[in-house]
């Protein structure tokens, strides 16, 4: 059974930082794509950051592009996300998501695994 744990939300004043961690267990970590996405309330959730499996390739939502970085380590079954420079607006609870494929992708319909979600807070 896939399972991803995420980690590292929390309350932060606006142009502070944050990284959120996501832990993979229950397949082989490498093969597969990796995504952040987040949801505010009353919105949908919406794409901001995907890695290939290998690392080489990464895409970002153009809300977040310059500001948040997504990276993993295959060794640890491990990916991040470093946030940078937030907003208020930036404030949604932040999931991450696994691909069956090894190519990113931005649509909620391409991952087939979610975490449980960590609260991301950005006070003005």
């Amino acid at each position: 059974q896939v399972q991803l744990v995420e980690s590292g939300g929390g309350l932060v004043q606006a142009g502070g930082s944050l990284r959120l961690s996501c832990a993979a267990s229950g397949r082989t970590f490498s093969n597969y794509a990796m995504g952040w996405f987040r949801q505010a309330p009353g919105s949908e959730r919406e794409f901001v950051a995907g890695i290939s499996w290998s690392g080489r390739e990464t895409l970002y939502a153009d809300s977040v592009k310059g500001r948040f970085t997504c990276s993993r380590d295959n060794a640890k079954n491990t990916v991040y996300l470093q946030m940078n420079s937030l907003k208020p607006e930036d404030t949604a609870v932040y999931y991450c998501a696994g691909a069956s494929h090894s190519w990113v992708a931005t649509t909620t319909p391409s991952y087939n695994y979610w975490g449980q979600g960590t609260q991301v807070t950005v006070s003005s």
